[in-house]
């Protein structure tokens, strides 16, 4: 089952609930990343076109940013995330069991069901695709 944490949303700053992020009956990716992470640069391209089809939210967990470094990153290569919430130094990600960055849960009904560490690449996107038909 996925830990329940409270933080702040990426934009608003305001505080957010994990209960409120991941609903019941949906699927979601969360996607751990951050602006100095070389790998998650090159797994992003992945992220976006996997964000065009929709049939997936994705959520991304900005992990141990700077802000300003964070909002240029997605200015640059664009915002794959239905929503962004901070984990300033690094506790949620623990609590989610993430080694660093990135990391990728697959979830459905606030259960992970598969855990990806590394960069997304095709061959892992295939393989979401299965596991959500």
């Amino acid at each position: 089952e996925i830990p329940f944490f409270t933080t702040k949303e990426f934009f608003s700053g305001e505080n957010v609930k994990s209960s409120n992020i991941f609903k019941l009956d949906e699927i979601y990716l969360l996607n751990i990343w951050s602006s100095w992470c070389i790998p998650c640069r090159k797994e992003h391209t992945f992220l976006m076109n996997l964000n065009s089809d929709n049939k997936i939210n994705i959520i991304g967990m900005n992990y141990k940013d700077n802000l300003k470094n964070a909002e240029n990153f997605l200015k640059e290569l664009g915002n794959p995330y239905k929503e962004i919430f901070i984990d300033v130094d690094g506790t949620i990600a623990i609590e989610w069991g993430a080694y660093g960055v990135p990391e990728t849960f697959l979830i459905y009904n606030n259960e992970v069901i598969k855990k990806f560490i590394g960069p997304l690449n095709q061959k892992l996107i295939d393989e979401i695709y299965l596991l959500i038909k």
